[in-house]
Parts: structure tokens; sequence; C-alpha cells
């Protein structure tokens, strides 16, 4: 585990560096961290983080508590209270702020596609689901062959189909399963092949957070605080 590693030495370099810059940023770093890590935790026990995505943010917290003025100065010009504080909630808030931009593609590829092929998004038995399952999947999936779920195990699928009562029943997945994944494949394959459901399936690439944490911390780095910035625009500051 990269953590167990990473999490030591980044305490490490950041205690040397506040021993060396001033112990006045100690009480400020325990509140940092302490901060991130409940949130962390709290997300991870909610459901809205993995186990990797909590420690990856406790970790930032133990290396990079503050924004480092010293190596860059963001583009943006705006040093949020937040950032200068709190960097890892700076870090966070980017990365739901680029999976929100993620949900908007996907939504505009989805009516894209009903554009395109004047087909309906959801057809058959899936038109009977809940608007709520619908909207979901609108924002995280779109159509992709069956073939090209079975070659692609990143890919997850956001449906699957049963047999009940010796009647198949088509129905809407709320979250991707990586237990089981394979057998929810297994099963819409062998529909498609049977002609029961279209070749089309609902899938959604299954992202980790932590690509979106990625590219959060670089643009907090070079650009700044996205939300902040947007506050300020919207407030004409």
């Amino acid at each position: 585990m990269v953590w167990l590693f990473y999490a030591p030495v980044a305490l490490a370099l950041t205690i040397a560096e506040i021993f060396v810059f001033g112990f006045d940023l100690l009480l400020p770093y325990g509140l940092c961290f302490g901060l991130t890590s409940a949130f962390a935790i709290i997300l991870f026990y909610t459901g809205a983080f993995g186990g990797a995505d909590a420690k990856a943010f406790m970790c930032l917290a133990l290396a990079l508590p503050f924004y480092p003025k010293a190596l860059f100065i963001p583009i943006s010009g705006n040093f949020s209270p937040i950032m200068q504080l709190f960097f890892p909630l700076t870090v966070f808030s980017n990365s739901v702020l680029l999976a929100a931009l993620m949900a908007v593609y996907i939504l505009l590829h989805n009516l894209f596609w009903r554009w395109r092929t004047r087909k309906p998004l959801f057809a058959d038995m899936l038109r009977n689901e809940s608007i709520g399952k619908k909207l979901l999947v609108l924002l995280t999936s779109y159509k992709t062959p069956i073939s090209r779920l079975k070659e692609r195990w990143h890919i997850y699928p956001m449906e699957d189909i049963e047999t009940v009562g010796n009647k198949p029943v088509r129905r809407l997945l709320v979250f991707p399963r990586d237990e089981g994944r394979d057998a929810i494949v297994e099963r819409l394959s062998r529909a498609v092949e049977a002609g029961v459901i279209p070749e089309n399936v609902w899938a959604t690439p299954g992202l980790p957070m932590l690509v979106f944490v990625t590219m959060g911390l670089i643009i907090a780095l070079l650009y700044g605080d996205l939300v902040w910035t947007l506050v300020c625009f919207m407030l004409g500051g």
C-alpha cells in the first residue's frame, strides 16, 4: 500500500517545514489535517468516497495542508481563504466541479445521440423505470455496444436483465458494481444474442474519483480555486 509509505514521509517533511519556518503553523496544520480527515471519513461512510479516495485526501492534508506560495503563483491571482488554510478542501471542490462538468458532457452526449438516431433513450422495459433512475443514468452513462462493454474492463453496465417467472425483466442500475460485473455483462450479452434487447446498452466509464482529484490538484496549484473564482465572478468581485 503506497499510502503507508507516503503518509509518514509527508508528515515528516511537513513537520520539518514547520520546524524551519515557525511553530505558529503547527495549530493550523493540525486543524487542516483533522478537518480534512473527518470530512474524508464522513464521505467514505456515506458512500460518496472510496477507501482510496479518503486515504488520498488524508495524505494530501499531511503533505500540502497550505497552498505552497513559495513554489507557485495561481494564474487566477485569487487566494481564497480556504485555499490558504485548508488547501485539500480546495482540491476537493475543484474535483467535484470537474466531475459535475463530466456529467454535463455525458448528458449532452446522450441528447445528441437521441437527436442523431431519432431513437428513444429508454425504450421497451426501461420506459417504466422511475424518473430518478433515468436522470441518474442520463448524467453518468451512455449507450455502448455490448461487444465494447465485454472488451473494456473499466466500463460498467448500468442496466441488468434477469428472468423472473420465465419472463425477462430489464432494469436500470443506480450505481455501477464491480462485484458481479462480469455476470451482468454475460446476462446482457445473452439477451442481445437472443434478440430480447438491442445491441446498445447503458454503461458508464466508471472513472475513479482519484482521476478528478489529480486533475483538481493540478488546477489548484496552477490556477487556483475554481469555485471561489466562480463565486467572485457571479458576485462581481
